[in-house]
């Protein structure tokens, strides 16, 4: 390349123009090219998630900022930015959270309402024993771990407004077959294929909420749906002291009809969850198509693949198998549900142990629920 120099100097002699090379350097009349980047050259030293998966440093930062939707706000100042995203994020709560936190206290209500049933003439009309009756609570888990890596995937696959109505019509239906066994062994196929079933709930809405919310606002909508749980310990107690008045009806005792009635309620729900539960943001009824875009766009500028339904890959899972904090995160989640599951289940039959009242099978679903709701 031919250097450039400036025509007022051509003709000048070569001492001057040494004194005046200083000058000329700093002259905003002399462009310099610079070399052409590589892609090898790349400032970012890899993250910990681009170590993870085997990604090229700085890839994944580049892919979440690619092909953003338009900004429909793009006019606006941040303040008036800031109004509009507050307004999104109301409406997301209003239409998601509720139904959502309905379906899994439905789902905690029928897995523990087995503690209230014990105490109605469980274990005497079938004929059980006190460890038959922990097996029979045991098998759900069994199910239920095994289920539950799976579910992710049929999720992504069906669509949420198929997949969770369909799986809670099973359970539902698993739980209703529960008040119809007439011995062990049918109470644990019954509990079995009920853990089988509900096992997609809890991880389907979890990956379901990470598809609509931002990192750190996914939190607290995560606390308040598993907070339902908790709920649920109060209704348990009052809808089993109800229903077990119903004991004698049709040949059944009470505890028959606890899973009954119980069971067809979660069918009904169910069923109003193919109108109730929405489908990812890309294809949300209720979003307008202003909307959408705002809330993929969000998504993706927050780095979240979810906003691209990416598809499965191995190496994601054994990079989730690698990372200690899978395990720590597992240790925490089990400090979380030996308590409450503990609490659930036995409550009931704890105060029937202790309490003098008479009628306990009455007494003591009630007087389960105010710890519950503490």
């Amino acid at each position: 390349m031919t250097p450039f120099v400036p025509p007022s100097l051509a003709s000048s002699p070569a001492p001057s123009i040494l004194h005046q090379l200083p000058s000329i350097l700093c002259s905003q009349d002399l462009v310099m090219e610079k070399p052409p980047r590589r892609e090898s050259d790349s400032p970012h030293s890899p993250s910990d998630d681009e170590k993870k998966v085997g990604a090229d440093p700085g890839s994944l930062e580049k892919h979440a900022y690619d092909d953003l939707p338009f900004d429909p706000d793009e006019g606006l100042s941040d303040d008036e930015k800031a109004k509009v995203d507050r307004k999104l994020l109301l409406k997301l709560d209003f239409r998601l959270i509720p139904w959502l936190c309905l379906l899994y206290l439905i789902s905690f209500l029928d897995r523990t309402n087995i503690g209230n049933a014990r105490l109605d003439g469980l274990e005497s009309d079938l004929g059980i024993t006190g460890g038959q009756y922990n097996a029979a609570l045991s098998i759900f888990f069994v199910s239920y771990s095994l289920a539950e890596p799976l579910t992710n995937v049929l999720l992504k696959r069906l669509r949420p407004s198929i997949f969770i109505p369909i799986i809670m019509i099973l359970w539902g239906i698993c739980m209703t077959t529960m008040g119809l066994v007439h011995n062990f062994q049918g109470l644990m196929a019954a509990r079995f294929f009920l853990g089988l079933a509900e096992a997609g709930l809890f991880p389907g809405i979890n990956y379901y909420l990470s598809c609509w919310y931002k990192r750190n606002e996914f939190g607290i909508r995560a606390a308040i749906f598993f907070s339902a749980a908790a709920v649920s310990g109060s209704f348990g107690g009052l809808l089993a002291a109800a229903i077990g008045n119903m004991r004698g009806i049709g040949g059944k005792g009470g505890w028959a009809w606890i899973f009954i009635l119980e069971g067809l309620a979660t069918v009904l729900i169910g069923i109003a969850s193919f109108w109730m539960v929405f489908d990812f943001p890309d294809e949300a009824t209720f979003l307008s198509d202003v909307d959408r875009r705002r809330v993929i766009r969000r998504l993706k500028a927050d780095k979240q693949s979810s906003a691209e339904h990416e598809e499965f890959r191995m190496q994601y899972f054994w990079a989730s198998v690698r990372d200690w904090k899978t395990y720590l995160y597992a240790i925490i989640y089990m400090g979380c549900d030996g308590p409450l599951y503990a609490f659930s289940l036995f409550l009931p039959s704890i105060i029937s142990a202790v309490s003098s009242v008479p009628s306990p099978s009455l007494s003591s679903p009630l007087l389960s629920s105010p710890p519950s709701s503490g």
